[in-house]
């Protein structure tokens, strides 16, 4: 199958001139290289299908990995897969079931999305994070007392830390009788979906506005994205278009600003949100998975595992990751974002699998 990927023209030759020295002794002064790669990052328009790209040969990057990378991309199973350099695109791949202009779920890699508003949410004086979630969901929004219910805030939600019982039945689901006690709110760390899933409702709590509804004025507008929400069961999918998932992370690399527009100015939160947040997993922050520690704990294990969560991506990654590996990657060290859509790659997780350090060792070809 012919890869669709965008090529720009190759690079025109950067003309030079040698300056004469008038004696022997006088230095020789070289002329300053023009840099390929600029640190300022390319925002596409908004309202546009325009993106510009870069080439291989722009980048000076190895043109001979780019179809192993693509070859294993299509043999994980796929649907789409980006690569953005300082913003522009070097690499599209779409699978032939599947194009540019379809959505698809990014599965618990969104809830980067919910974490992300909830600064907002913060930022414009609706909560602080660190009060009782039961400020917001209202008394009795689980089985457990009342005291137990007020010890909870809304950081330990955003940072998997609520101790609410993950071995129920459905660990998923936000009834009532799904939420009860197992440990004391910040003592364990447990990768439990209702937690998270009650961020949104505590958004609206705050806000008065539906979340959906908050999510699309304060962030996917106005940076450019697509998508939609879509309630399935105990679930709140988000679903989008592979270039949508790109915007995303091109934000997250500009720290919040899109373009001239601040999105999020509260350079604390974002910081927190992107760094350790409790020592019980260190790889993880608000919702984001983080690259680079010494340890980390997974989705569905209760152990610590020692080393990198992925070994051969650059340590300052940090990632959305949902399960059947939907993925967006931020590497601020190397002006990169990649998004990778599709069906699971044959490890069934939650979030972190075998496949993330797989697609590292060929993208690291690729760009070195």
């Amino acid at each position: 199958m012919k890869p669709k990927i965008h090529l720009s023209l190759i690079a025109l030759f950067i003309a030079f001139t040698l300056y004469n020295c008038s004696s022997s002794n006088d230095p020789i002064e070289k002329p300053e290289e023009e840099n390929p790669t600029p640190e300022t990052l390319y925002f596409p328009p908004i309202g546009s299908d325009d993106w510009e790209t870069y080439s291989l040969t722009e980048l000076n990057w190895n043109e001979a990995a780019l179809q192993p990378l693509l070859n294993l991309v299509e043999e994980k199973g796929s649907k789409a897969f980006i690569i953005l350099k300082n913003g522009k695109i070097v690499v599209e791949w779409y699978s032939e079931d599947f194009s540019a202009t379809e959505n698809h779920t990014w599965n618990s890699a969104a809830k980067t999305l919910t974490a992300y508003t909830m600064g907002i949410a913060q930022k414009e004086g609706y909560l602080n994070i660190y009060d009782s979630s039961q400020d917001y969901l209202g008394a009795n929004w689980s089985s457990m007392t009342d005291q137990q219910e007020k010890n909870i805030t809304i950081w330990n939600h955003l940072t998997m830390t609520t101790g609410m019982d993950y071995n129920v039945e459905n660990n998923s689901c936000t009834e009532p009788s799904d939420l009860l006690y197992k440990n004391e709110p910040s003592t364990y760390w447990y990768y439990h979906n209702a937690s998270y899933r009650l961020n949104l409702d505590i958004i609206t709590g705050a806000t008065g506005i539906p979340f959906t509804d908050y999510f699309n004025e304060k962030l996917k507008n106005k940076i450019g994205m697509q998508g939609v929400w879509i309630p399935l069961g105990c679930f709140n999918l988000f679903y989008s278009t592979a270039r949508s998932m790109a915007r995303f992370g091109l934000l997250n690399l500009n720290n919040g600003i899109w373009d001239n527009t601040t999105i999020l100015s509260d350079t604390e939160y974002l910081n927190a949100m992107t760094n350790t947040s409790q020592n019980l997993n260190k790889a993880y922050g608000y919702l984001w998975w983080l690259n680079g520690k010494d340890s980390f704990k997974l989705p569905q294990y209760e152990d610590d595992f020692s080393g990198k969560l992925i070994p051969d991506a650059p340590d300052d990654l940090i990632a959305g990751l949902g399960k059947s590996d939907q993925k967006v990657y931020v590497v601020t060290s190397k002006k990169l974002v990649v998004v990778r859509m599709g069906d699971d790659s044959g490890d069934t997780t939650f979030g972190p699998s075998s496949f993330d350090n797989e697609l590292w060792i060929k993208i690291n070809a690729l760009t070195n």
